[in-house]
């Protein structure tokens, strides 16, 4: 078919693109979906604490650094969370826009069974390791797919680099991806 010859990129066969793997930080990329999502203000804050940096720092998992006590714009998390892949600040959105990580995590599942994601479950919203955390290459494509029509997570995804300032006197602190 005329289709087949102009898209031949939809046709190929993919291998293995619908066996489950655990998704790891590629999870963080439905937290930036569902948290560009349910963000109504941008410049809202959110105090970081250490009941959610010392299960992190124990864990090993990778973080953007954010301090016990420090005030972090919604916008300064999604950056956060997606240039370091910053679990901490991935806890701060979940904690701030749904009151837990557990009903963070529930809204995610919501958004997989909106977007017809056959073989995935979020289990966290870190993508540390957990058995009841999957997806698919294939899942993660449409997922992509649809993530990329959200302008806020087009802008954090699309930077390299971002400079924010904290604290009073306010300091700079550079992520870089």
């Amino acid at each position: 078919s005329y289709l087949t010859i102009l898209f031949p990129m939809f046709y190929r066969k993919a291998r293995n693109a619908k066996e489950r793997a655990y998704p790891a930080s590629t999870t963080k990329i439905m937290t930036l979906l569902t948290a560009a999502e349910l963000i109504t203000d941008f410049d809202d804050t959110f105090t970081m604490s250490l009941e959610i940096t010392d299960p992190l720092f124990v864990e090993g998992a990778s973080v953007a650094g954010y301090l016990n006590g420090e005030q972090v714009s919604m916008t300064d998390l999604l950056y956060g969370m997606i240039l370091p892949s910053g679990a901490d600040a991935a806890m701060g959105l979940a904690v701030k826009l749904a009151g837990s990580e557990e009903a963070f995590v529930q809204k995610m599942n919501e958004k997989v069974q909106e977007l017809g994601l056959e073989d995935t479950h979020f289990d966290n919203v870190t993508g540390l390791h957990s058995e009841n955390n999957y997806s698919t290459a294939y899942d993660m494509a449409l997922l992509a797919r649809h993530a990329l029509e959200n302008e806020e997570f087009r802008a954090a995804c699309g930077s390299q680099y971002a400079t924010l300032f904290y604290g009073n006197p306010p300091y700079r602190r550079t992520l870089k991806n």
